[in-house]
């Protein structure tokens, strides 16, 4: 009699592994400590590396003045009230006032956008042709400020 013993052979009465007298199967478990050990050690490896990589080619870069990237970007506002009357920067104008403003708004630099807030009663057709005053002036980006919906609240 064994005890403790397993045998491996084709003789057992399933076809499968014999167990021996004690039952006892073999161990079949994979010890996964020492591969978390080893990602965990590449990842701190790859963390560490990774920002040095990026800037592993040096280069003398010409300077400019034109284009920074902190500039910030140039607008100017457009409102209209309910009753019509159109307010450019926040200062009441004319049809023709606006178009000088938003020229000049143009001439300085072609990127201005121009950050346009309309009432909701106010018609779709002024609208449009405010739109249209920029678009001569030669400001193409328009932006429409709008107001978030308050929460909804649930009960």
């Amino acid at each position: 009699m064994a005890f403790g013993r397993t045998s491996l052979g084709s003789g057992s009465a399933g076809g499968g592994r014999a167990t021996g007298a004690g039952g006892q199967r073999p161990l079949s478990d994979i010890n996964v400590t020492p591969l978390v050990d080893v990602m965990l050690v590449l990842l701190v490896i790859f963390i560490i590396t990774a920002p040095l990589m990026a800037s592993s080619i040096k280069l003398d870069l010409p300077q400019t003045d034109a284009g920074q990237p902190n500039d910030t970007p140039k607008f100017v506002s457009l409102s209209v009230d309910p009753a019509g009357k159109v307010f450019l920067n926040d200062r009441p104008v004319t049809d023709e006032e606006l178009a000088a403003g938003l020229a000049k708004a143009a001439a300085d630099s072609k990127d201005t956008e121009v950050q346009l807030r309309a009432d909701q009663t106010v018609p779709y057709g002024r609208v449009v042709a405010l739109m249209g005053i920029a678009n001569k002036a030669g400001l193409s980006r328009i932006g429409f400020v709008t107001e978030a919906p308050p929460p909804t609240t649930l009960r």
